[in-house]
């Protein structure tokens, strides 16, 4: 309960410290207030609280309200084998935890970046489920524990037709989660803000630092492109409430990469 959680970024740290190495890389930014601090104690007594909400087809939104970090909320995946919590938050109180068991609990965790790391500890801690994190971004881990597992290469089975893809966008480590079986079998994608769903929803970006508008490289975009080819999906779900490309979700990331590479190339073709 007293573990330090930046109130920027809401990543929860394994021990007392002066600063937030997350906050402090360029993809991120300390707070124009500092470096400020806060615990699940705290955020408790501050008022926030679990929101649990559909936001598709067997996946369930989780999210807090007032928000914390930069707002995002995870996803539960529900399948036959067993649910899968994609990204994470900083909040977790009982009555979060109830309703997560209501809906079959968490077998298996996955967070897309170090942005997302939220309190995922405690929420491993409290459905018994490993944390499954690309080792890429192993430097990045914000507190060690035995529940937390890195894989290497460009894929991971979670079984339950669930894979993980080192898209590295964003971070080197960066995934997403690809659903076969979601949307009645046309595919989802889970894609945090690793592939971003942009404000009218029918298109997604690629960005190297979203607060600081660092565009991503064009070489990267590419080989996360190829990565998810032979992957169908009718769906992407992004990072935060209701941000869903909720139809020809596979054309909508291909077309949004092209269009990505033709300004960041200066191309006219």
């Amino acid at each position: 309960m007293s573990l330090p959680i930046c109130v920027t970024c809401g990543v929860q740290y394994g021990h007392d410290r002066p600063d937030c190495p997350i906050c402090l890389d360029e993809r991120q930014y300390v707070g124009w207030d500092g470096q400020r601090w806060t615990d699940l104690a705290g955020l408790r007594a501050a008022g926030h609280r679990g929101r649990v909400e559909d936001e598709g087809p067997g996946v369930v939104g989780i999210g807090t309200e007032p928000s914390t970090g930069i707002g995002q909320r995870a996803l539960l995946v529900r399948t036959p084998g067993g649910n899968v919590l994609w990204d994470m938050v900083s909040h977790l109180d009982e009555a979060t935890v109830r309703a997560v068991r209501d809906l079959g609990g968490v077998r298996a965790i996955a967070v897309s970046h170090p942005h997302f790391y939220g309190s995922m500890v405690e929420w491993a801690h409290a459905f018994d489920a490993p944390i499954h994190l690309h080792e890429k971004d192993r430097a990045w881990l914000p507190r060690a524990d035995d529940a937390v597992a890195f894989w290497s290469g460009d894929r991971f089975d979670l079984g339950g037709g669930l894979t993980l893809i080192n898209a590295g966008v964003h971070f080197a480590g960066g995934q997403v989660l690809h659903w076969r079986d979601g949307e009645d079998g046309a595919g989802a994608l889970l894609s945090g803000d690793i592939v971003q769903v942009v404000s009218d929803r029918d298109w997604v970006g690629f960005m190297y630092s979203y607060p600081n508008l660092i565009p991503e490289r064009p070489r990267v975009v590419r080989r996360a492109l190829g990565l998810l080819e032979g992957h169908d999906f009718a769906r992407v779900y992004g990072g935060w409430w209701r941000r869903v490309v909720r139809t020809d979700g596979r054309a909508a990331v291909r077309r949004s990469a092209e269009r990505y590479l033709r300004f960041a190339l200066d191309d006219d073709r």
